[in-house]
């Protein structure tokens, strides 16, 4: 028996505080504020520690929804996962994806075999010393496994995509560890974006069996063969847990939507864009009735310096974050082969998927 209906809606942002395009939905009657589960989006921002267009949006959002849903817009954002991630460079288009899900008693007609299924959950909030060690990972695994069973999904197998926001240290907050007579992971804001990144997509592994649980500190940033296949961290200054959403394919979904995914193993591997994309019925012959509804993906330069034998110059460059090198690089990629700028690639894959490629999934519409 179906119990879930899952919905999924890209709209265009003409900047990070742009609410218009979900408001107009939520007018017209196509979106139910009280079914929003998540947002995740792209925005134009540097995708640093100091890029505050992620906390714009979700403000935006927050406080856009709060009368729709009688909430405070504190509280919209305790029941709705925002994750918002920064960086648009290149072709990369700044957009929002909401996910809705509401609950069915009968299949729709026509409705067979697996479906999009998405779940939610929250860790505790971490002290500054717990980011990018063992205890993220191990609380992180925890809230994979909660949103998991959120999602109606049972087997690993049908998770394909784990999208998680954590957070990221500031002076502030390696001072207050100080005070405690606790050391942090680092004391550079910059580089805890990668420690709490990478925590968390190991987290993602143990809770899908991608690696034991016999994962040490010492292991984050250093044990590169150590990764997920599906996960897809992003730093940010405005929180102090980690929230994660499972995205997958579940028999208990109702939903006119598939997901698939594939793993790059670089950043100009093509063949697992096209391989991601035929996993939902696209790609060069796509299966009739169905349309591409967004590509999420993570990018990341290669630690060696180089790709296939190459060298680059992307971890050297003192004017450009790396980061931002790898998303406009993956992006303009992933944008060619799906013949569109708006789709949602992440920089900073620190064990998400194999060193210097990433994960990458599809979401397709069936008619």
């Amino acid at each position: 028996m179906r119990t879930t209906s899952v919905g999924v809606f890209k709209l265009a942002t003409r900047g990070p505080g742009d609410v218009s395009g979900l408001m107009d939905l939520i007018v017209s009657g196509a979106i139910n504020p009280a079914s929003i589960l998540a947002v995740l989006g792209k925005t134009e921002g540097n995708g640093g520690v100091n890029d505050f267009t992620r906390e714009y949006a979700v403000a935006a959002l927050s406080t856009a929804l709060a009368p729709k849903l009688g909430l405070t817009p504190h509280e919209v954002e305790q029941r709705i996962a925002f994750v918002m991630s920064g960086g648009t460079e290149g072709v990369l288009s700044p957009h929002i994806t909401v996910f809705t899900r509401r609950q069915v008693e009968t299949s729709p007609k026509g409705i067979s075999g697996k479906r999009l299924s998405i779940g939610m959950a929250q860790t505790r909030d971490f002290l500054p010393e717990e980011l990018g060690r063992s205890a993220q990972i191990a609380e992180t695994a925890k809230a994979v496994k909660a949103a998991m069973a959120d999602a109606g999904i049972t087997d690993p197998i049908d998770v394909h995509f784990v999208q998680i926001k954590c957070p990221l240290l500031t002076s502030e907050r390696v001072e207050a560890a100080a005070a405690r007579g606790n050391k942090t992971a680092t004391i550079s804001s910059y580089s805890s974006m990668a420690y709490s990144r990478g925590a968390s997509a190991l987290g993602v592994a143990v809770a899908l069996g991608e690696v034991t649980s016999d994962i040490c500190d010492e292991d984050v940033l250093r044990r590169y063969d150590l990764f997920s296949k599906v996960a897809s961290t992003s730093s940010g200054i405005e929180l102090m847990h980690n929230v994660v959403i499972v995205l997958g394919n579940s028999e208990t979904s109702a939903s006119a939507f598939e997901i698939g995914h594939a793993v790059m193993n670089d950043a100009i591997d093509a063949a697992a864009v096209v391989s991601a994309l035929q996993s939902v019925g696209l790609g060069a012959n796509p299966q009739p009735g169905r349309e591409l509804v967004n590509i999420f993906a993570k990018a990341e330069a290669s630690p060696d310096g180089s790709v296939r034998g190459f060298r680059h110059t992307m971890l050297e460059d003192t004017d450009i974050s790396s980061t931002r090198h790898a998303r406009a690089a993956v992006g303009g990629l992933i944008a060619g082969l799906a013949g569109t700028g708006v789709v949602y690639v992440s920089g900073g894959a620190e064990h998400q998927g194999p060193a210097g490629g990433g994960p990458v999934a599809a979401i397709s519409r069936l008619f």
